[in-house]
């Protein structure tokens, strides 16, 4: 399997309000950034969006290293939050329905083709593709 290394960032304009997401992703000498937004949304879900966007360029299954600010998305996974989700009809712990549901069940059916491992990463920080993450992603919110 090919490995690819992907940092990811969203962010939203009041929260919420128009958001937007990047991405970083590097295989071998080759590096591709993304970024793209929507005119209502919320940082959660920029962050997820970023993943997913990524995770859909990857034309082959690949060992992906996702490095994320998101303590939402890493912990999602970290922590088995999705799979408990699954297991309880995508019902949370407090017996709420699951925020975002229908960007999980697509980041979840992407993971389902590639061996994804989530890295975090502090936010707004030195780490200089997560700060270029946030750039493109604020960069996104701009142009709508």
């Amino acid at each position: 399997m090919k490995e690819v290394e992907i940092y990811t960032d969203g962010a939203c304009s009041g929260n919420p309000g128009p958001g937007g997401y990047g991405a970083v992703l590097f295989y071998g000498k080759h590096m591709k950034e993304i970024s793209g937004g929507e005119k209502d949304s919320t940082n959660n879900r920029m962050e997820i969006r970023a993943v997913i966007e990524a995770l859909k360029l990857l034309k082959e299954p690949c060992k992906a290293k996702v490095y994320s600010d998101s303590a939402y998305v890493v912990n999602c996974f970290h922590k088995n939050w999705l799979k408990g989700w699954l297991r309880n009809g995508w019902v949370n712990s407090k017996g709420q329905p699951v925020e975002n549901r229908d960007l999980w069940q697509m980041l979840w059916s992407l993971m389902q083709q590639h061996q994804v491992t989530y890295i975090k990463v502090k936010g707004h920080s030195d780490n200089k593709w997560n700060n270029r993450c946030d750039e493109l992603a604020r960069a996104a919110i701009k142009q709508l």
